[in-house]
């Protein structure tokens, strides 16, 4: 979601907006990819966790089939109003919530129209998932307030409906289930093509910092549909349906690919590898061979799949030099957004801060520093 924060002062209470207060109050968090960057949308490896900020929707259901919508960001002091059936595109956070009652009804679930509140503590724009966070969170007030039979799983796929279908972002579905399976004590292992996850726990000695370099991106963007396709392309020329069908070992049939297409390829491929190792060694914790494959990942999206900026390299190479960091690299979609850096527990507080502050002075820009143990 790439709308504007005007910040949750100014927005008054459900109460005080509809004339009672909520029948039903969700949340859902949004998350970080600790690895395995652009690599759902060709059905490979994921692995997510939940950060500890939420999107929260207040909800209540009304006889008629109308929608009483208001968000803290998107700055407006009155509700926007829709008819449910009548879902048409305005291009603003609203979108958001059409695309999740379409896929609804699409999928064969009915329900009345509702009012409804949001704020969120998830920053916009910084690849955190505001909007799979707002999806999950509406979903589940749907699904509360009206007794829908759904499931999280299935919670989380008509999120990324909504989002692929009606906001028309070309997203695979890892923030989705981010939102709905993940917590701040594991990360969560998927596959997304079987849709199979495994919680695997964190390790205590170790925290993550995720430090928003204040350069903002949008999915829905020309450059991430852009990578997909060409991600499409190169499964094209090597005969197979997506990139998940191949291996380290195909690598050789790889490298014969025209240069674009070979350096796209060879992303996927080597990062779906990252993940499975990736999850051994968190498993065994071993922190420094984590960090080492987070700078290799870092180094693979900057150079093969292209979607890093000077910003967010920038702050890469001060965590490089920054005492008691582990690794780092770009999480999210990329074209600005966030790093993701792992450092050791009793460190992490003072690294972040050091980075962040030698990051504003290099930059001139204003990040922001999240610990996941806050």
């Amino acid at each position: 979601m790439s709308h504007d924060s005007h910040g949750p002062q100014s927005l008054p209470s459900f109460a005080a907006l509809f004339g009672a207060a909520p029948a039903v109050t969700t949340r859902a968090p949004g998350r970080v990819n600790l690895i395995g960057e652009h690599t759902d949308y060709s059905e490979g490896f994921v692995f997510p966790t939940a950060i500890p900020r939420f999107t929260t929707v207040e909800l209540s259901p009304r006889q008629d089939k109308l929608v009483r919508a208001i968000s803290e960001n998107a700055g407006a002091a009155t509700p926007v109003q829709f008819e449910l059936g009548q879902e048409t595109k305005d291009d603003s956070w609203v979108d958001y919530l059409k695309g999740c009652t379409v896929a609804l009804a699409r999928a064969g679930y009915q329900h009345n129209g509702f009012d409804l509140r949001m704020t969120s503590t998830v920053p916009l724009g910084a690849g955190l998932s505001s909007s799979a966070s707002f999806e999950v969170a509406v979903l589940r007030a749907i699904r509360e307030a009206f007794g829908l039979t759904l499931d999280d799983v299935k919670l989380a796929l008509l999120g990324q409906k909504s989002e692929t279908d009606f906001v028309g972002a070309p997203i695979g579905v890892m923030d989705q289930m981010a939102a709905s399976l993940a917590d701040t004590e594991h990360a969560l292992l998927l596959d997304t093509r079987t849709l199979q996850y495994e919680r695997v726990p964190l390790p205590a000695a170790a925290d993550w910092v995720v430090l928003n370099s204040g350069v903002t991106h949008s999915h829905a963007g020309g450059e991430y549909r852009t990578r997909r396709a060409e991600c499409e392309a190169a499964a094209m020329t090597l005969g197979v349906r997506v990139l998940r069908d191949f291996t380290l070992a195909d690598l050789p049939r790889i490298e014969q690919l025209p240069p674009e297409q070979c350096r796209r390829a060879r992303h996927v491929v080597k990062e779906n590898a990252r993940v499975q190792e990736f999850a051994k060694l968190l498993r065994a914790g071993d922190l420094p061979a984590l960090g080492r494959l987070l700078y290799e990942g870092h180094a693979s999206l900057r150079d093969d799949f292209e979607v890093s900026v000077k910003e967010i390299d920038l702050i890469v190479e001060i965590a490089r030099t920054t005492p008691g960091v582990y690794g780092a690299r770009l999480t999210g979609g990329g074209f600005g957004g966030s790093v993701v850096i792992l450092a050791d527990v009793d460190k992490a507080k003072a690294a972040g801060d050091h980075i962040a502050k030698a990051y504003a002075q290099q930059s001139g820009r204003t990040p922001t520093v999240l610990t996941l143990k806050e």
